[in-house]
């Protein structure tokens, strides 16, 4: 069962309606549309708690996003390269994000740096379809995972801050 935090979080994120992916052409631009949408209410939300955490944007078509994502541990600021595509069975099938600089550094990711999103965040992604989209993806896939792993990589010397040399 999620925590109230993760409750009320979902709860503040809009639901999407539009059941399309990037070859349904005028539907997707409907869904990317929403996508859109829910991606500035998650980001206002975040700046109005002081959690801003990410910045995301697409190609013009839609189905390749790239960014930046950061995690503060200690005061210091660590900052990486976010990026995924959107699979051609989208929203049935939930995007693999990718930090590449970090691949190689933690078991909880695959071959390029497609984080792990298995175990925890799929199933709830197929249980919400098409209900779920982009913003939902950072809020309970990439974030919780940050706040896992990024605490754990400092801690075994795997990622440094660049103001030390490293990550």
């Amino acid at each position: 069962m999620a925590d109230e935090a993760t409750r009320r979080l979902v709860a503040e994120l809009p639901l999407l309606k539009t059941n399309a992916g990037p070859r349904d052409q005028e539907l997707w631009v409907k869904r990317l549309k929403e996508e859109y949408q829910a991606l500035i209410k998650y980001v206002e939300n975040n700046k109005n708690a002081d959690n801003d955490w990410f910045r995301l944007e697409s190609n013009k078509e839609g189905p390749r996003w790239f960014g930046k994502c950061w995690y503060i541990h200690n005061l210091l600021k660590y900052e990486f390269a976010v990026e995924f595509d959107i699979p051609v069975t989208y929203p049935a099938t939930a995007p693999e994000i990718a930090i590449p600089e970090l691949d190689g550094k933690t078991a909880k990711m695959y071959r390029g740096g497609k984080i792990c999103l298995t175990d925890h965040f799929k199933p709830l992604w197929a249980r919400n379809v098409p209900k779920f989209g982009l913003a939902h993806l950072m809020a309970l896939g990439l974030g919780p995972w940050l706040a896992v792993e990024i605490p754990d990589l400092i801690s075994k010397g795997q990622i440094e801050h660049k103001e030390k040399g490293g990550a």
